[in-house]
């Protein structure tokens, strides 16, 4: 079980230079997990691409959607006062704090690519490569 930030399942949903290895990191793991927030943060996701026109209104829903089902009974609330502590001992926004809250709570890894939560947090967050390469076999 990882918890997966918004831009890998955006990478999972969405064509770009990092599907083809998030695609590899959900057939090794497929049990992703995220805060409740992660349903937003898509949505904003999906709407700079409707806005860049590379993808229509009926693909955003669909993907979101997709998205949702993948999920289901996999999104959980985090306690604002184990946010708020990370915040207040990194320079990551609150929304990334969330993220590494759950992880934190759960005793498992936060997937992502963001470089200022992978620096401030390097007990929890790891990049998609590096959570590969560490799997055995």
């Amino acid at each position: 079980m990882i918890v997966a930030d918004t831009n890998v399942i955006a990478y999972l949903l969405l064509p770009s230079p990092h599907t083809a290895l998030t695609e590899r990191l959900f057939r090794a793991d497929p049990d992703w997990i995220a805060p409740v927030l992660w349903r937003s943060e898509l949505r904003n996701v999906l709407a700079l691409y409707l806005r860049k026109s590379l993808i229509t209104l009926d693909d955003a829903v669909s993907l979101q959607a997709e998205a949702e089902a993948l999920f289901q009974d996999k999104e959980f609330e985090v306690a604002a006062r184990d946010v708020l502590a990370l915040v207040d001992r990194s320079p990551c926004s609150a929304y990334d704090c969330e993220f590494v809250a759950l992880a934190q709570n759960f005793s498992i890894k936060l997937v992502t690519m963001d470089k200022k939560v992978l620096a401030a947090f390097p007990e929890t967050a790891v990049s998609p490569s590096s959570f590969m390469a560490e799997r055995p076999g």
